[in-house]
């Protein structure tokens, strides 16, 4: 039997298994940037605030200067926000603030509420801006809907990677967000996260395959959801499939499966992780258990805004000159 249930083609957003609600990809070819750290280039034909044309090259998603989303609200569910190419500058309720990217990842416990917003700086006047990021929203148990927010950033070189070369010599990486690959540990959840006890079994990798290389992903727990998405390169044999890119491999994971990549590189986020098995009812950015809890978080959200909103603007962006950087929720600053 194959290890492989169904392969399916990738939409906007990408719809994911529970514990996970879905995942945002965003790739952009920003152009130079300006000197307000927007694109230099021609709006016409863009519907400003929301801009999600996929025909574009770039997009400016709910942006009116700098691409990106300016200040929303969030309860009940984690966001972990993967950024791989370009810089993310995010401020929220909490007074919390960074700018990072290229290759780091900030993960949010969104618990009883909060606001934040991320925008995408365009630091570069000279060349172009691109921007790859994945936002995957990953459900709370009801036992921590109502937990106090919660703020961490994974700084690029601290994320394990693992690096394994295959019986012909081919380079394979893995870059453990969360779970663990045989002896090797990713790196730690937030506290009240579902992936914070180890027997939920969630996972999250970026998977890079060199040209013709091989990896056999091992089998797991058979109460697990797993699901690689492949988003670049260009067919991968599997299991007797031919599979192109931007699809989703959906797995059976009490086997193992084995990736037989072609000629040009290949890379996957894997997806893994024990349903929560609760009713989920969601509303827009609210992500509760029932009707009653989401007119009860829309109501207490007009009523305090979550805490209010401490930045200038709702679209805050950090100063030029600042780089890799976070500000906790406590007043204390790391630089990168």
């Amino acid at each position: 039997m194959s290890a492989i249930q169904k392969i399916v083609a990738l939409g906007f957003p990408w719809q994911t298994s529970d514990p996970f609600l879905f995942c945002a990809y965003h790739e952009d070819q920003y152009p130079k940037g300006n000197s307000n750290m927007g694109p230099d280039a021609d709006f016409s034909g863009r519907l400003l605030g929301q801009d999600f044309d996929p025909h574009h090259s770039w997009r400016m998603y709910h942006g009116k200067e700098v691409p990106g989303f300016p200040a929303h609200p969030h309860l009940g569910f984690e966001t972990v926000t993967i950024v791989e190419q370009g810089l993310v500058d995010h401020s929220d309720s909490l007074g919390a603030a960074a700018r990072f990217g290229n290759g780091d990842v900030q993960w949010i416990t969104t618990g009883k509420g909060l606001q934040h917003s991320e925008m995408f700086p365009l630091l570069n006047e000279k060349e172009e801006n691109p921007l790859l990021l994945f936002q995957i929203w990953l459900n709370l148990p009801r036992a921590s809907k109502n937990v106090p927010p919660y703020f961490q950033m994974l700084w690029q070189e601290d994320i394990p990677v693992v690096t394994l070369t295959d019986k012909h010599m081919h380079n394979v990486s893995l870059k453990l967000i969360c779970g663990a690959y045989k002896e090797h540990q990713g790196a730690q959840p937030n506290p009240d996260s579902w992936a914070a006890d180890p027997a939920n079994g969630v996972a999250i990798w970026l998977i890079k395959l060199e040209p013709n290389a091989e990896f056999e992903l091992p089998e797991a727990d058979e109460t697990v959801n797993r699901s690689l998405y492949y988003f670049k390169g260009k067919e991968i044999q599997a299991d007797g499939y031919h599979i192109p890119v931007k699809h989703e491999i959906r797995l059976d994971p009490s086997k193992s499966i084995t990736l037989h990549n072609g000629t040009e590189t290949s890379c996957f986020l894997f997806l893994q992780g024990k349903p929560i098995n609760e009713p989920v009812i969601q509303q827009g950015p609210f992500v509760t258990n029932s009707v009653g809890e989401i007119k009860e978080a829309m109501l207490r959200y007009h009523k305090d805004q979550f805490g209010g909103w401490p930045w200038p603007k709702h679209d805050n962006v950090h100063q030029r000159n600042k780089g890799r950087f976070a500000i906790l929720p406590n007043g204390s600053e790391i630089i990168k």
